[in-house]
């Protein structure tokens, strides 16, 4: 292995690479890293870097939560070991290359509170069951101007989804697609948001650990385009309460035997097993959600007719469904067909969203489970009776009601794992806690560009 390192060096040394950064996503859904020189990667390749325990427990403030079980105190030290699978000098950062980290104990051991290690897990316990899965997110952002006071100024005027609105911004959405392709993401689209100076990009589909790594780094190219143009990005679920959210769509297909078993088309997925994954996500949804979208900022961006997915239904192309069928057509193909979960933002960590996400899904797949019938309309334009009739209901806007939804879902939990679990919970509680004594406006104010 030290050999192949070695040339690895060598590699990056010819791109003028002088140091890689290693990186890994807290439990709010924060990238953290280590940076270490180029010389040193066949050591660190081997042996990791040295983070401390703590990290398992920061907040969205960077405030430490002893409270978790087993993570009591500030003693510790775990090693971060870089994936050089997924090595890739940034062309947005001259000198640097970056690469997704995993967490292991001083001996090389699993790390139960590691993020990404469960989602590994999840994906190789579907492969002994016979699935694989891909991903593909989309990410919304808002490019802002600089501001003395911290305030979202949008770079451009709109109209919203014209090319008119992005010549304002034209050489920094230039510079994000030619990084991106040469940092190896395949962008399927980028465009003018809804919101205000709001941006989408989507990329292509792939293996759920790949996805969440390059969630990361793409957020990473953003960020670099727009620093070189005197620009800021806001990441966050819920900039201000005067703009639209920023949604990070997660859209999968559950693959068997070569097959798509989402595949299917305006009347949704022609198999029963693809029926069952959607059953499966609409069961455990809220607290699935409690993981994809668990910041006070999600929690403020579910709001009825925001396209964000308010309440629990499901619908073929239905843009308000928290749960949306995504068909295939003659045009597109049958296999195009895949489910996307819009309850999903920047402030989840990837890696246990996805878990979540894929657990529930194929336990409904294996428990053969019937979904309820799909809705085509916005239950948030019916009334209380309207919506009770149908057995629809919002999904949990406070801390207390998705910890109690999360909690109350073994299935969920247990692919967490206890550790895992207790760390992200401390986390959510302090968020909480410290939410409570402010307006929500301060709130999402103090959160907008910690993601």
């Amino acid at each position: 292995m030290r050999d192949a390192t070695e040339k690895v060096v060598e590699q990056l040394r010819g791109q003028g690479v002088h140091g890689v950064t290693v990186v890994w996503a807290d439990n709010n859904g924060i990238p953290r890293s280590r940076t270490v020189p180029v010389a040193t990667l066949p050591r660190v390749a081997e042996t990791g870097i040295g983070v401390s325990t703590v990290f398992a427990v920061f907040d969205t403030n960077d405030g430490i939560q002893y409270g978790a079980p087993g993570r009591e105190t500030p003693s510790g030290d775990v090693r971060l070991v870089p994936d050089l699978d997924r090595l890739t000098p940034l062309a947005g950062q001259p000198g640097l290359a970056w690469a997704p980290g995993t967490q292991v104990t001083v001996d090389g051991s699993p790390w139960p509170w590691d993020q990404r290690s469960a989602l590994v897990a999840t994906v190789e316990a579907l492969a002994a069951r016979g699935f694989s899965a891909l991903v593909g997110y989309e990410m919304e952002f808002a490019v802002s101007a600089p501001s003395p006071d911290g305030a979202v100024v949008p770079s451009y005027r709109g109209p919203a989804y014209s090319p008119h609105a992005l010549l304002e911004i034209d050489g920094f959405v230039t510079d994000l697609l030619r990084d991106a392709e040469a940092n190896g993401l395949r962008i399927g689209q980028l465009h003018a948001e809804y919101g205000p100076a709001q941006v989408e990009l989507s990329l292509g589909a792939t293996d759920p650990v790949r996805a969440a790594d390059e969630q990361l780094l793409a957020r990473q190219t953003v960020l670099a385009a727009a620093a070189r143009h005197g620009l800021r990005i806001s990441f966050a679920p819920l900039p201000s309460s005067h703009m639209a959210g920023n949604g990070w769509h997660a859209h999968t297909s559950l693959w068997r035997d070569g097959r798509n078993l989402l595949a299917g088309g305006v009347d949704g997925p022609a198999e029963p097993e693809g029926a069952a994954y959607i059953a499966g996500l609409l069961r455990d949804l809220p607290a699935v959600a409690a993981v994809t979208a668990p910041s006070i900022g999600s929690m403020a961006r579910l709001r009825p007719g925001f396209f964000a997915g308010a309440y629990g239904f499901w619908g073929v192309e239905n843009r308000e469904a928290p749960v949306r069928y995504v068909a295939g057509s003659s045009l597109l193909g049958a296999d195009h067909g895949n489910v996307e979960l819009k309850v999903s933002d920047a402030s989840a960590n990837p890696y246990l969203a996805l878990t979540a996400l894929l657990t529930a899904g194929v336990a409904g797949v294996e428990e053969g489970l019937t979904p309820p019938a799909p809705f085509d309309s916005d239950p948030g334009t019916w009334t209380e009776d309207e919506r009770a009739a149908a057995g629809v209901v919002p999904l949990p806007t406070t801390a207390s009601a998705q910890e109690a939804a999360l909690l109350a879902n073994e299935r969920i939990t247990g692919a967490l794992g206890p550790e895992r679990l207790g760390a992200f919970l401390a986390v959510r509680r302090a968020d909480a806690a410290w939410a409570a004594e402010r307006e929500i406006d301060d709130v999402l104010a103090a959160w907008r560009w910690r993601y």
